[in-house]
């Protein structure tokens, strides 16, 4: 196997110890992380986190300090021309080709690619085959970051990178985004990292989720795997026999219940059981972070 060659039992992208400093100040602190052929996968964290600095380092676009990285088989800071052929891109906001019309313009960049896909098969596919002949300018925001997906994926990439994919999308143009993601993914078999500040969009999207807090990767999971991770409690609410509102946090939601339909000898009134979200996985390892707690587990790891 050569060096830019790639096996499907190996993971797409496979990081070891990947820091990465500034100066005197340090983004990112030995990061390991793997992601696996048809996956979606997305990076969670806060700005300032080291997101964009971990995402450009794996395109090949910015040199690490250290560390092991690996995506495609390939290291990306020697990547040639065929190792990139094989990597789509999606940024946050593209302002060029105002005045390209769609098939042309994605007629152009399929000329770059060695077997691209069919220009008219792929507008049919991200749905923009009634705005073959508008000008780019003249495109909803919904219909440009499908057009972008389209630009993306052109060149039939084993790997797409998504960055802020749907900012300013409003709730139907973000659906139809979700809906082509998880098409590519389930029916094309590419594998997408997911950069997004949207919990909701990453529960929904991704199929494992790494939380990046204060460059570190604090969790790493599927969304219902760092559910139960977080030290948040599910909280149960019912209506008392009074007419009163009740809720009460437990970390045992199920013996709460059993103990009130015991107690009540019957059914409980508007029972409902909130399990920690995704959302209070993710405050509680920013929270953690910000108050020194994740950095003292971590000397008092290397301690051991």
């Amino acid at each position: 196997m050569t060096r830019f060659e790639h096996s499907p039992a190996q993971p797409v992208i496979r990081v070891r110890d990947l820091t990465m400093a500034y100066g005197a100040v340090d983004v990112l602190h030995g990061i390991d992380l793997d992601v696996h052929r048809g996956e979606v996968f997305a990076l969670l964290g806060p700005n300032g986190a080291g997101k964009t600095t971990t995402v450009e380092i794996l395109e090949g676009f910015r040199q690490r300090s250290a560390g092991e990285v690996r995506v495609l088989g390939a290291d990306p800071e020697r990547g040639d021309d065929t190792w990139r052929g094989r990597i789509g891109l999606v940024l946050q906001s593209w302002r060029d080709h105002p005045r390209w019309r769609v098939a042309e313009l994605l007629t152009h960049f399929a000329t770059y690619y060695p077997d691209p896909r069919d220009p008219a098969e792929l507008l049919a596919l991200v749905g923009l085959t009634d705005q073959a002949d508008r000008q780019v300018n003249r495109l909803s925001g919904g219909q440009r970051r499908r057009l972008d997906v389209a630009l993306g994926i052109v060149g039939r990439p084993e790997l797409l990178f998504l960055d802020e994919p749907t900012t300013g999308f409003d709730p139907e143009a973000r659906r139809e985004f979700h809906l082509l993601v998880e098409r590519l993914a389930r029916d094309e078999g590419v594998t997408v990292l997911l950069t997004t500040h949207d919990l909701v969009e990453a529960e929904r999207l991704a199929d494992r989720i790494a939380m990046l807090v204060g460059g570190r990767i604090r969790a790493c999971g599927t969304p219902s795997e760092l559910a139960r991770r977080a030290a948040a409690r599910a909280e149960v609410r019912w209506t008392a026999d009074d007419g009163t509102p009740r809720r009460e946090r437990t970390d045992d939601p199920s013996q709460l219940v059993w103990e009130l339909h015991r107690n009540a000898d019957g059914p409980i009134a508007d029972l409902e059981v909130r399990r920690p979200t995704l959302e209070d996985t993710y405050l509680h390892m920013v929270h953690r972070a910000a108050d020194g707690t994740d950095e003292a587990a971590d000397r008092e790891a290397r301690a051991a």
